[in-house]
């Protein structure tokens, strides 16, 4: 695993090639109350067993893509607990998978303040300017209830041109992927899928992860054969899985 600190000395002082970054990606997860410590370790077990899928490998390689993980719960109480870590070999990847497997939970029991997590998101990209495309991938399963609106951070994502995604995980009648959909998803191609529950999670942030990491072109429809809607990539779309109730 290459950190992304001594690449970028090199890069401005000449000592190798300059970093060709097309995308940066920070993987945004709930750590609020509501998650249980087996739901937990089920968001970062198929986190991790998503980095592993060959697809989602080549993709990031492909990209050279540099990725980092935020745990965010209440106002005050997000971490960046992963740092931006360079992805350039298989190696790479597979390192990281196993960081993400093993992040231990920083916080319990605090209330669930998503647009403070926007705001540490966008602090962690201000690092990594050479990227080419820059991504936010909020997974969570509730509403902000605390501090910042979600929405009160779209017009400074838009000056950064972030796209902001949405996993909702749906653990009541809430329509959780109708709320993400509305005030938390933003910018090109932006869309939310959803998760009927902590254990469709592995199943659908992998899913997400190749939607978000493969390389977006001009022009092009977009429709995901297990989704319910399909639309141009310059706007927000709800993907839904094959097994959600109807």
């Amino acid at each position: 695993m290459r950190q992304l600190i001594p690449l970028l000395l090199c890069s401005l002082f000449g000592a190798g090639p300059a970093l060709a970054c097309q995308l940066a990606l920070v993987l945004a997860v709930d750590v609020s109350g509501s998650v249980d410590n087996r739901e937990y370790d089920i968001q970062m077990q198929g986190l991790a067993a998503a980095l592993r899928d060959r697809a989602i490998v080549n993709a990031l390689i492909e990209q050279e893509a540099a990725v980092t993980l935020i745990q965010w719960t209440g106002s005050s109480r997000q971490r960046q607990t992963i740092p931006w870590t360079s992805l350039l070999t298989p190696q790479d990847v597979a390192e990281l998978a196993d960081a993400v497997e093993e992040n231990r939970r920083v916080w319990r029991n605090y209330s669930t303040a998503i647009g403070e997590a926007l705001v540490l998101a966008e602090e962690a990209l201000r690092a990594v300017p050479h990227c080419t495309r820059r991504v936010i991938d909020v997974s969570g399963d509730g509403v902000s209830n605390e501090g910042v609106h979600p929405r009160d951070r779209h017009a400074a994502l838009a000056e950064m041109d972030v796209t902001v995604n949405g996993l909702a995980i749906e653990t009541d009648e809430e329509d959780l992927t109708g709320w993400f959909f509305e005030n938390l998803i933003r910018g090109e191609g932006a869309f939310v899928m959803t998760a009927n529950g902590f254990e469709d999670y592995p199943a659908q942030i992998r899913r997400k992860l190749r939607r978000e990491i493969t390389r977006p072109l001009s022009n092009l429809r977009i429709c995901d054969h297990a989704a319910f809607t399909c639309d141009h990539k310059y706007q927000k779309i709800k993907v839904f899985p094959t097994n959600r109730a109807k």
